[in-house]
């Protein structure tokens, strides 16, 4: 069994697909639409692993954009090959602006991460 794909509610799918592309070498589908539920929708690939699908429709509430924890799924985690690759994409993100909620770091665990905000706030984990 494995995971098939995990789906964000969006404000702006646009913006948070160009976000995936940019940053994390995702490939986005067409933009799917349901006129009759006025959804739209992405799917990303990734080299490898589950897709992310990006989704938006008006009537969705908005959850908490400020970084902080809240009950649900808490973050997802991407793999970059290694502790170089945290690095540079961590400061790649910084650079352009984006909020870097835990710097890398070795966690207790044993796992060298960083964890950045995508652009409507939600934690990804950059992991070797």
């Amino acid at each position: 069994m494995k995971i098939e794909h995990l789906a964000i509610w969006s404000k702006d799918i646009d913006n948070l697909k160009e976000f995936y592309v940019r940053y994390f070498d995702a490939v986005a589908n067409e933009k799917y639409i349901n006129p009759k539920k006025n959804f739209h929708s992405y799917f990303l690939s990734f080299s490898e692993g589950c897709r992310l699908e990006l989704m938006q429709m008006p009537g969705i509430a908005a959850g908490p954009d400020d970084g902080k924890q809240w009950m649900g799924i808490a973050h997802f985690a991407t793999s970059v090959g290694s502790k170089e690759n945290v690095d540079a994409l961590t400061e790649r993100l910084r650079k352009d602006g984006y909020s870097i909620a835990g710097e890398p770091r070795t966690t207790g665990d044993g796992y060298y991460e960083s964890v950045v905000l995508d652009p409507e706030g939600n934690r990804i984990e950059i992991t070797i």
